[in-house]
């Protein structure tokens, strides 16, 4: 991130138009440090609800014409982007845009720029605690006690030592979750057609070796239409009847009505699922009915320190641009800006 700290007085203001400068901000309030950070440079916040409706958030954008978009939650779309002349940075509060309309931003000649990593240890941390709370049936067991049954006689537990983790998607989340799977006694296998071999784990770019071979299948790959409803009722059949889906990435990678008749069947062991097609899902939603799916509400990136880093480097971006320095690159969505 830029050292603004020595930037001059009179770049420490936005210039457009000699007015003060404006973000609007789809979902919670950010950690102090990054409202902070946008107070210093006369960046006033504008809060909508995350789960705000495209023309909601297009309208806030247009009344207060804002300079910037900080997106923690919400669809910006082709009317957000375009609902304020002034807009000139678009900054996420993660790393997935699938949220975004790249497209529309690259036309307007906006960079979306992404909190690199500040969320990967969490996502990590969870994919593995997702993980092993199936594999050693914490939740059935939880349910069965707490109903005032004992199955200590009767229950026989899987081994974590010496299981393989397969992870699809081998970037910085993908990497550190390996890591943490080795250190308690697992083999890692990840695919991933971009990546190569790293620190004991061997990468294949055959999807299906991940699969089938797996006594855990860790998904840690972003959404695109590539990606979109990769796991699939073909690539469910693949996998072992003792294995487990964990999906800490995005919702849509998951074929939710494939996965519903693959638990039901019983075709895999269980999932676990930190993301969902719809956000928030319906309260009847099909999935509620099996003791084999494990749900948490999207939160494997709000551990206290990932909250904090994610906030001040999307901060950190938009101060960036706003006052003309130089952003990360590497941060950039939109390539073809780039």
């Amino acid at each position: 991130m830029s050292d603004t700290s020595g930037l001059p007085e009179a770049t420490q203001h936005n210039t457009s138009a000699g007015a003060a400068a404006s973000v609007l901000i789809t979902g919670a309030q950010l950690a102090p440090e990054a409202g902070e950070l946008l107070e210093r440079f006369s960046i006033k916040a504008i809060y909508a609800d995350g789960y705000s409706g495209s023309e909601k958030l297009a309208q806030l954008a247009a009344d207060h014409q804002v300079d910037a978009i900080l997106v923690r939650q919400g669809q910006i779309s082709e009317t957000v982007i375009s609902a304020s002349p002034r807009l000139r940075v678009i900054a996420k509060h993660g790393s997935g845009v699938d949220n975004i309309d790249l497209g529309s931003a690259t036309a307007h000649g906006i960079p979306v720029l992404r909190a690199l990593a500040a969320n990967a240890q969490s996502v990590a941390e969870l994919a593995l605690t997702l993980a092993l709370t199936g594999m050693k049936d914490i939740n059935l067991l939880n349910t069965a006690v707490k109903a005032g049954n004992w199955p200590k006689t009767k229950y026989v537990g899987r081994d974590i030592a010496g299981a393989r983790f397969g992870i699809v998607g081998f970037g910085e989340i993908g990497r550190r979750a390996a890591r943490l799977a080795r250190g308690i006694g697992m083999e890692t296998l990840a695919y991933d057609p971009f990546a190569s071999d790293a620190e004991g784990t061997r990468v294949t770019s055959d999807l299906n070796e991940v699969l089938s071979t797996s006594d855990i299948v860790s998904l840690h790959c972003p959404l695109t239409p590539e990606t979109h409803h990769l796991i699939n009722s073909d690539r469910l059949g693949l996998m072992k009847p003792t294995a487990f889906l964990v999906n800490t990435s995005r919702g849509a990678v998951v074929d939710e009505a494939a996965l519903f008749e693959a638990l039901s069947r019983g075709t895999i062991a269980g999932a676990a699922l930190d993301s969902f097609e719809e956000e928030p899902p319906r309260a009847d939603h099909p999935l509620w009915s099996l003791p084999t799916l494990i749900a948490t509400p999207h939160v494997g990136g709000a551990s206290r320190s990932a909250l904090r880093n994610m906030a001040v480097q999307s901060a950190q971006h938009i101060v960036d641009v706003l006052t003309g320095q130089e952003f990360d690159r590497r941060a950039l969505a939109n390539r073809d800006l780039a």
